[in-house]
């Protein structure tokens, strides 16, 4: 058992290539949203450009695209009929998802039934990398089959374990790393159960990661944890340490944002900081 440390991010964040070029680091699909809720897929897709991918791509319920392509012009949102992701949209995802390396899904999408089923068919259906969180976590805590012995990181909080796995955790480190490791080695997946001390293990090693601030409780930060770990995969990197290298950077940017904002902390205060502790921590 470890801990996150400054050398993991020089591991994924190499020097560039001076003739480097749009998509070698990356094209992430992001999969959320309803017509209540547009900021989730937003703060996936802000925090992924943030973390230096090259491309994302949202893919949303239409009212939800639209507000999500108005706010910044990097951002790119392919509008689905309809209110809520349903099982019709697959086809139409599918054939975004050939041009994209990695995946995040479940921000905002709601817990409607059609939604629970599109999400289980996607998952069944994908071969990519990918984050599975937020309402995707509900949806897949009925059929966990569908996500076993894949490239696949789920992000839970204490609650959304339970959904997934019936366990209760308690605050004691200890116990976190035990019922991780082993809920983690019986689905084949990474799983970062997300905490005071987050707790990251994919069955086999186990890494802690300390950094963050009781600051982190707002609404939307899961959702930056996310779409950082997103753009780490499209790397190529091992989901196990796409998931420990984000929760560092999420929670070092969460440290800087609060010496500014303290209790008026906001997910987009985070998101801001994201570069500063990329470039603190990789210089050479």
């Amino acid at each position: 058992m470890i801990e996150t440390k400054p050398s993991m991010l020089r591991k994924v964040y190499k020097k560039r290539n001076e003739w480097a070029h749009k998509y070698n680091f990356g094209h992430l699909l992001v999969i959320g949203g309803s017509k209540q809720y547009s900021g989730s897929p937003s703060f996936n897709a802000m925090a992924a450009y943030r973390s230096g991918v090259d491309l994302v791509t949202v893919v949303a319920p239409e009212r939800a695209a639209n507000i999500i392509s108005s706010f910044k012009p990097d951002m790119i949102a392919y509008p689905l009929e309809g209110d809520f992701l349903r099982p019709s949209h697959l086809r139409e995802i599918l054939k975004i998802a050939e041009k994209t390396t990695a995946f995040v899904i479940g921000g905002g999408l709601g817990r409607e039934k059609e939604t629970k089923k599109a999400v289980v068919k996607w998952l069944s259906s994908v071969t990519k990398p990918g984050v599975i969180d937020a309402d995707a976590i509900h949806a897949v805590s009925e059929n966990l089959d569908v996500i076993k012995n894949k490239n696949f990181i789920l992000t839970p909080h204490a609650h959304e374990f339970y959904i997934l796995s019936g366990i209760r955790v308690k605050d004691e480190i200890a116990h976190r790393v035990k019922v991780v490791k082993e809920f983690a080695k019986k689905l084949g997946v990474t799983v970062l159960l997300k905490g005071h001390v987050d707790v990251i293990s994919d069955g086999k090693k186990v890494i802690l990661n300390k950094t963050g601030t009781p600051y982190m409780t707002k609404g939307g930060l899961g959702d930056v944890l996310a779409g950082i770990c997103g753009a780490l995969l499209t790397r190529d990197c091992d989901p196990l340490i796409a998931a420990s290298v984000g929760a560092f950077i999420s929670g070092k940017a969460g440290e800087l944002a609060s010496k500014i904002y303290g209790e008026g902390l906001m997910a987009s205060d985070v998101i801001d900081f994201i570069p500063k502790v990329i470039i603190t921590y990789t210089k050479r």
